[in-house]
């Protein structure tokens, strides 16, 4: 499946906003690691601001900033959203009333809990209606994502937006599920070159396990393992890089993403 990419957005540990992460990724700059910091955005009224958790907020930054660097429209882009846990401290605070004597689940938490959640609030928010996936596949949910997004691009001909997030999850569920970090991105794909496209995907799907590859530095490096949204930071320093490489990511038990990333020339 090929596809053209015309926007990247990201926030991190340490990331903060794809302009400001290109030198980090491509090695130009030192990379430290830092509390995640979500931009606040504007897209939602201030009643549905104050309802949604950390990850909404960091799906929606991401997916806003991809845009916003794409140039493209947000009403007619269908999207793909991908999370291994989805709002995880929904999830804390759900089994917290449920253990409780008073086991009354409010319904803001109830319609919180859902997978798709982060795509319900995206379409109020942006007053779209172009279709949108939501997906999970445990530690590679990424290239889960990812496969998902260029086959719609390739196969079905429209733009779609790729958007991957994952949070850590509270005490006592953190020591059973480790997440090291917040982590979004966001990807804008197109299925044919345009003047805003900057590089191309070729995603194959090998039905064989592979190496993932890893990033160079430590720091980095524990962010992609540490991470499940993490895994797409090999794919994102090769985009910051503008070179042309071949990638190889964890996509569920024996198989792999073999993706080749070139600059558009």
């Amino acid at each position: 499946m090929r596809a053209f990419v015309e926007g990247v957005g990201l926030c991190g540990p340490g990331l903060n906003g794809w302009p400001a992460s290109r030198p980090l990724l491509c090695g130009a700059a030192a990379y430290h690691a830092a509390p995640t910091a979500i931009a606040a955005s504007d897209l939602l009224p201030a009643t549905e601001r104050r309802r949604v958790g950390v990850p909404v907020k960091l799906a929606l930054a991401v997916g806003q900033e991809a845009f916003t660097n794409a140039g493209r429209d947000v009403v007619a882009t269908a999207t793909v959203f991908t999370s291994s846990g989805g709002d995880c401290d929904n999830v804390h605070q759900l089994c917290e009333t449920l253990a409780s004597p008073e086991r009354e689940v409010s319904p803001t938490r109830f319609h919180n809990s859902v997978h798709n959640v982060a795509a319900g609030y995206w379409s109020i928010a942006t007053r779209s209606r172009a279709a949108s996936t939501s997906l999970c596949c445990y530690d590679t949910s990424f290239a889960a994502g990812l496969l998902e997004a260029a086959i719609q691009a390739g196969v079905d001909g429209r733009a779609v937006a790729l958007i991957a997030y994952d949070h850590p999850y509270p005490a006592p569920l953190d020591a059973v599920r480790p997440v090291c970090a917040s982590f979004g991105m966001a990807l804008v794909l197109v299925p044919r070159l345009t003047a805003r496209s900057f590089a191309v995907l070729d995603v194959e799907f090998m039905a064989q396990a592979g190496e993932p590859t890893r990033m160079p530095g430590a720091g980095l490096e524990a962010v992609r393992t540490g991470v499940p949204a993490g895994r797409a930071l090999p794919l994102l320093a090769a985009l910051a890089r503008g070179s042309s490489e071949i990638l190889a990511l964890d996509c569920a038990r024996n198989a792999h993403l073999r993706v080749t990333v070139a600059p558009c020339s």
